[in-house]
């Protein structure tokens, strides 16, 4: 009997033992939950810090996409812009070369028209040189003659003019010597005779004048 009352007596203590530690878990949470009825604002400023480390965190990340993003568009800027500005520039050389071109076949066609010209006037020369001096002021040879100046003239115009030969000096650039003469007037090198007149067109030679040279 006494074993069982020892027994009995040992459950009533642990039976107590276990009332009273969930009563101080109970006071515990209590004291706890009535602490933060007290102070609610802790709570609520640490979730809004957190929030605005969170809003903090997005904006710099969009800021960073969105200066990638600015930077790439730049770079497309940048590409097209020196895109145009090289075919800017190519289109100006090659409005140039077309320029330089036009003017050199334009020049390239003058000059023959020109060479086209020039034994027309020569037979223009060689018939009114043998026009009698009787008949000199007839109406025809009055004619030929203005036909001829006003020739000479639209030609002065396009910048033809005849080379200087009659005594001057012997040039290779501008007479072509195909013969040589005496004479006690002009000095040895010195054009004597000119056979055929040359011409110039802008400072060229589009004829070398044909001349007798004194030796």
């Amino acid at each position: 009997m006494s074993d069982k009352k020892e027994e009995m007596k040992d459950q009533v203590q642990d039976d107590l033992q276990e009332e009273v530690s969930n009563d101080a878990e109970a006071t515990d949470e209590t004291e706890a939950s009535a602490e933060t009825r007290e102070n609610p604002g802790e709570e609520t400023e640490e979730a809004s810090n957190e929030n605005e480390d969170k809003a903090d965190r997005k904006s710099r990340k969009a800021d960073r996409k969105a200066d990638k993003k600015t930077e790439k568009l730049q770079e497309q800027i940048d590409d097209l812009q020196d895109r145009v500005k090289r075919q800017l520039a190519e289109f100006e050389n090659y409005r140039r070369r077309t320029e330089i071109e036009k003017a050199a076949m334009f020049e390239v066609g003058a000059k023959s028209v020109i060479e086209k010209i020039l034994p027309v006037i020569d037979n223009f020369e060689r018939g009114l040189a043998t026009v009698p001096e009787e008949e000199k002021n007839s109406p025809f040879a009055e004619g030929m003659n203005m036909i001829y100046k006003q020739l000479m003239v639209e030609l002065e115009k396009l910048e033809v003019k005849p080379i200087e030969a009659v005594g001057a000096e012997f040039n290779p650039e501008l007479h072509n010597a195909v013969m040589q003469v005496e004479s006690e007037e002009l000095e040895t090198g010195m054009v004597a005779q000119e056979l055929q007149k040359g011409y110039t067109y802008r400072g060229t030679v589009v004829r070398h004048s044909m001349v007798a040279v004194v030796q």
